[in-house]
C-alpha cells in the first residue's frame, strides 16, 4: 500500500525510546459530494470511521468490523486500498514511551441505509455518532478545530489531511459547489 504520510509528533525527539506498534484501519465511503464521518463531541471533530484491527483479523476483516460498529454499515463491499498514514505519537502509559500508529485506509461502497451502531463505552461517553457531511464542510470544520480548540484531540490533523486528499483525488471541485 501507498505511503501517504509519515509524522512525528512534535513532543517527540528521539525514536529511540521503547514503542509499540498499532496497526488501524480507516474506512472512506463517499456519497456524491459527501463522505461518512464520526462526529466526536467531546474534540469537537470529524474523523473517518475505524479503528483498531484485533489478534486474528486481517485488514480488510478489522475494517469491516470497525465500519459496521462505529456506523451501523451494511452490505461493505467493493474494497479498495487508498493509502497508509504512518505516525509516532508519545505514550503516557507505563510499558511504553512512543505509540507507533499505521492506519490503512481504504475506500468502500455500502448499502444506503445505516443500521444500529455498536459503539464502545468511551465512544459513547465522548458523544461519538456517524453521520454523512460534505466533505468541504468537514475540512473547514476540522480546521477551525485545530485553530481554536484547546480540547482537539490527537487524530484531526491526520483526519484533516485525509480529507483533504480524499476531495483531491475523488471530488473534482466542480462536483462539490454545495459547499457552504
Amino acid at each position: 500500500m501507498r505511503l501517504l504520510k509519515s509524522t512525528l509528533h512534535p513532543e517527540l525527539t528521539t525514536l529511540d525510546k521503547s514503542s509499540f506498534l498499532r496497526i488501524a484501519t480507516r474506512a472512506i465511503v463517499l456519497k456524491d459530494d459527501k463522505i461518512l464521518m464520526l462526529y466526536t463531541e467531546r474534540y469537537h471533530d470529524f474523523t473517518l470511521p475505524g479503528g483498531g484491527v484485533d489478534e486474528g483479523e486481517n485488514l480488510q476483516q478489522g475494517l469491516i468490523r470497525e465500519l459496521a460498529e462505529e456506523t451501523g454499515a451494511k452490505n461493505i463491499r467493493n474494497i479498495r486500498e487508498f493509502g497508509l498514514y504512518e505516525e509516532f505519537r508519545p505514550w503516557y502509559k507505563d510499558d511504553f514511551e512512543i505509540m507507533h500508529m499505521k492506519s490503512y485506509c481504504y475506500l468502500c461502497d455500502i448499502d444506503a441505509q445505516l443500521g444500529a451502531t455498536s459503539l464502545e463505552d468511551y465512544e459513547i461517553k465522548n458523544g461519538m455518532k456517524a453521520l454523512w457531511i460534505n466533505i468541504d464542510d468537514a475540512i473547514k470544520h476540522n480546521e477551525l478545530t485545530m485553530q481554536n480548540s484547546d480540547k482537539k484531540g490527537m487524530s484531526i490533523e491526520r483526519e484533516t489531511f485525509l480529507l483533504k486528499l480524499i476531495a483531491q483525488q475523488y471530488l473534482p471541485r466542480q462536483n462539490r459547489q454545495k459547499a457552504g
